[in-house]
C-alpha cells in the first residue's frame, strides 16, 4: 500500500514573519512538514531550528535548495531576494510559496513567471488576507447590490515603524510603505474592482524611502479609490476599509488579518448589521491553498501571474508618486 503523499517545506531564512506565516498553520496539517532552515548566520539558522523542531539545518540557501527529500521552500527575504531565490527554487523543480510582496519591482516579477510558466511546479505569493472567507463575505455584500452601486472605496494601512535599522527602512532591500503595508491596501481594492485605470499619487520620503503615500486610483464603473500606506506618519495607525455606495455603506474593521478581531459593519437606509470575521487565521487558510495546490493541483488565488499584475500596479503608484521603482 502506497502511503499518504505529504508536503516537505524547507525554510530561507529565519525571519520573524515564518512563526506566523509557515509553522504554526503547517502545525495544523497532518500532511504538511517544515523539515529544514537556512539562514546567512548558520548560527541563528541552528538556535532557529532547535527552538521549533526543525530537523535539519543547511548551511546556505543553495545547500537547502538541493536536498532532494524537499518538495516546497518559502521565502521570507527582503523583497529584493525574492526573484533571485524564486527562480533558483523553481530551476530545481521545488514549489515556492513566497512571502508579499512578490518581488520589489514588476521586472523581477515578469522573470519569474516566466520560469514558472517553463515549469511544472506551484509558484504562488502568499497574500494570505485573500485566502481569509471575510473576503468573500465582502465581495458577496458588494455584488448582491445591498449598497446599490459603489461610488467611493478607501483602504488605509499605516503602523508606527520608526526609522532606524529595520529593512523596511532600508532602499536596496525593497523598503518603503507602498511594498510593505501599502501593498495590502493596494490589493485589498484591486482584488475588488480590478486593475485601476487612472492613478495620482505623492509621496513624503526619507532617504529615498517612501514613508508615506496616498494614491487616488480611478477604477471601471466610475468607482473613486483612495489608498493610504505610512511607515511614520502624524496618522500613527489605522487598518481599515471602508466602501460608500448609492444606498448605503460598508465598513471594515481589520481587513488585511480578519483574524484579529475583523467585522464587516453594513449600514442602509433599511438599518444596520454586523458580520464578524472567523478566527481561524488567514494563514492557515493560505496553508491549505499551498499544500491543495501541491498535492492535488487545485489552482490558487495569488499565482505568480496574479502577483506580477499587483506589481505592475505598484510600479505605477511609485511612478505617478514621482519616484522610481524599487531596486
Amino acid at each position: 500500500m502506497s502511503s499518504s503523499p505529504r508536503l516537505r517545506i524547507g525554510v530561507l531564512g529565519a525571519a520573524r514573519i515564518v512563526n506566523d506565516g509557515l509553522l504554526r498553520p503547517a502545525a495544523e496539517f497532518p500532511d504538511v512538514d517544515v523539515v529544514a532552515v537556512a539562514a546567512r548566520d548558520s548560527r541563528r539558522a541552528a538556535k532557529f531550528a532547535s527552538t521549533r523542531g526543525i530537523e535539519r539545518v543547511h548551511s546556505n540557501y543553495t545547500a537547502l535548495l538541493d536536498d532532494p527529500d524537499i518538495d516546497a521552500v518559502y521565502i521570507p527575504l527582503p523583497a529584493s531576494l525574492h526573484a533571485r531565490w524564486t527562480v533558483a527554487a523553481i530551476e530545481r523543480g521545488k514549489h515556492v510559496l513566497t512571502e508579499k510582496p512578490f518581488t520589489s519591482n514588476s521586472a523581477t516579477a515578469e522573470e519569474i513567471v516566466r520560469c514558472a510558466t517553463a515549469s511544472d511546479v506551484v509558484v504562488m505569493e502568499a497574500y494570505h488576507s485573500v485566502y481569509h472567507p471575510m473576503q468573500q463575505q465582502l465581495r458577496d455584500i458588494i455584488t448582491s447590490g445591498e449598497i446599490g452601486e459603489v461610488r467611493t472605496a478607501g483602504a488605509h494601512f499605516c503602523v508606527p515603524i520608526p526609522p532606524g535599522r529595520d529593512i523596511r527602512w532600508n532602499l536596496a532591500l525593497g523598503g518603503g510603505s507602498l511594498l510593505d503595508v501599502g501593498y495590502y491596501a493596494v490589493r485589498q481594492l484591486t482584488t475588488l474592482f480590478g486593475a485601476p485605470l487612472e492613478i495620482e499619487a505623492a509621496a513624503k520620503v526619507r532617504d529615498g524611502v517612501d514613508r508615506t503615500i496616498v494614491a487616488d486610483l480611478g477604477f471601471a464603473g466610475g468607482v473613486a479609490g483612495k489608498i493610504r500606506s505610512s511607515l511614520w506618519s502624524s496618522r500613527v495607525l489605522s487598518m481599515r476599509l471602508r466602501i460608500e455606495g448609492t444606498a448605503g455603506t460598508v465598513s471594515v474593521r481589520s481587513p488585511y488579518h480578519p483574524q484579529n478581531g475583523g467585522r464587516i459593519l453594513v449600514r442602509t437606509r433599511s438599518g444596520r448589521r454586523t458580520v464578524s470575521a472567523e478566527r481561524r487565521s488567514s494563514y492557515s487558510f493560505q496553508m491549505a491553498a499551498f499544500r491543495d495546490a501541491v498535492l492535488h493541483k487545485t489552482p490558487v488565488l495569488t499565482d505568480a501571474q496574479a502577483a506580477l499584475a499587483h506589481m505592475r500596479t505598484l510600479d505605477a503608484i511609485y511612478l505617478a508618486a514621482g519616484l522610481q521603482p524599487r531596486p
